[in-house]
């Protein structure tokens, strides 16, 4: 079967590309993480303009209507600038869970401004020193009259003190198990006083720590059933992890082209280091990764918007290999390059620091595994949320 993307597909990345080129690709991570944001605010705008913030979104509320597998070559082309921001988590968890399970009140007042690229989101769920067990969430949200309270710390927030909105994971009823009594809230970051920038080994996402003190919210920001927000973490993780290693593609072509142009170039011995067999062989193997990747990441995007019945075994299956991959080829890229490829004046310090961020960015490559196992049911367990956060 061919699960290559079609020509329209392959034309949009081409204009994505183009937009990226005019912005310097990877220099605008480097502004970004001089400080400099100027750079970035005025790539998302023509990158709004362009069409990618409505990719997912329906129709009657100014998005084009496509699924999972058009959001594919934005995603690569962003991996291979290392693109900074909150794209992934907006367009690949918030956008598919608000299309199902947000009322209309919630998708008027969200989704046309997410279309337009005026709001995007972050993902709040990990709380300090616990995993993305959702059984360990302590942040509570008490219900009083038609409002909810919210007490607790939120901490490696994604981008937290750059987006325009939280999805926030709480609890609502007594702890119990198997994600029971989870509520999903969405919250506007302007509501939130005590919000902290924390250190970060990929400066071109930045985590923040946030705490909620007494925050009140209307109960209609909650986002599906209240107690029920199990079953669209569930969901929104397949969307999340088909998206990832989309990006992480994208980031491993680079990587690839990077080691290629750099062996033709560098000589020693009189020759360019490209002929030497131990760099040939070696950008072999990451051609190979890269292309197993693709397919598999390809794949996975399609039985998502098919609905597969293996859709859970491909996409844990593309997302494990993708991240451990990424991580292969972004250290033989430094390699490749020798003592050069550890300085920041080339760009292979970016793609190692992104590929180290997602190593366990909602989930561990082990359980990603575990996952896999359970998706083919060679275990009666269903895929589970035993997910080691770092």
């Amino acid at each position: 079967m061919d699960f290559s993307l079609n020509e329209e597909q392959e034309m949009f990345r081409n204009y994505v590309r183009k937009c990226l080129n005019e912005a310097g690709q990877t220099m605008v991570a480097r502004e970004f993480t001089s400080g400099n944001t100027s750079g970035f605010l005025k790539l998302q705008r023509k990158l709004a303009e362009l069409g990618c913030t409505g990719i997912t979104i329906s129709e009657e509320y100014g998005g084009l209507g496509l699924g999972a597998l058009d959001l594919v070559p934005v995603l690569e082309e962003f991996g291979r600038a290392v693109l900074p921001g909150s794209y992934l988590e907006t367009m690949a968890f918030v956008v598919p869970l608000l299309e199902k399970y947000g009322t209309r009140e919630q998708k008027e007042t969200y989704l046309p401004e997410i279309a337009a690229g005026e709001r995007s989101f972050s993902v709040a769920w990990v709380e300090p020193n616990k995993s993305y067990d959702p059984d360990v969430i302590a942040c509570q949200a008490e219900v009083k009259g038609n409002s909810l309270v919210i007490n607790g710390v939120k901490t490696l927030v994604p981008d937290g003190n750059h987006v325009d909105s939280l999805l926030l994971i709480v609890r609502t009823a007594d702890k119990s198990v198997n994600g029971d009594g989870l509520s999903l809230v969405l919250i506007d970051v302007s509501e939130v006083t005590n919000l902290k920038t924390l250190s970060s080994l990929d400066e071109t996402r930045n985590v923040t720590e946030i705490t909620f003190e007494n925050v009140e919210v209307p109960m209609t920001h909650v986002l599906g059933e209240v107690n029920q927000g199990c079953s669209a973490l569930k969901e929104g993780l397949l969307y999340l992890h088909a998206a990832t290693s989309s990006v992480l593609v994208g980031s491993m072509d680079h990587i690839v082209e990077m080691s290629t142009e750099y062996a033709k170039i560098r000589e020693q011995f009189g020759q360019p280091i490209g002929r030497f067999q131990a760099i040939k062989h070696r950008i072999v193997d990451m051609k190979l990764d890269l292309e197993t990747a693709r397919s598999l990441s390809h794949y996975a995007n399609w039985a998502l918007d098919t609905n597969q019945q293996d859709k859970e075994a491909a996409i844990y299956s593309a997302r494990a290999f993708a991240t451990e991959a990424n991580i292969r080829l972004a250290s033989h890229n430094i390699q490749n390059h020798g003592g050069i490829g550890f300085t920041m004046e080339m760009d292979c310090h970016l793609f190692l620091k992104r590929a180290r961020f997602y190593e366990n960015y909602m989930g561990s490559i082990s359980q990603f595994r575990e996952d896999v196992s359970k998706g083919l049911r060679w275990s009666d367990e269903k895929p589970s949320f035993q997910l080691t956060s770092k």
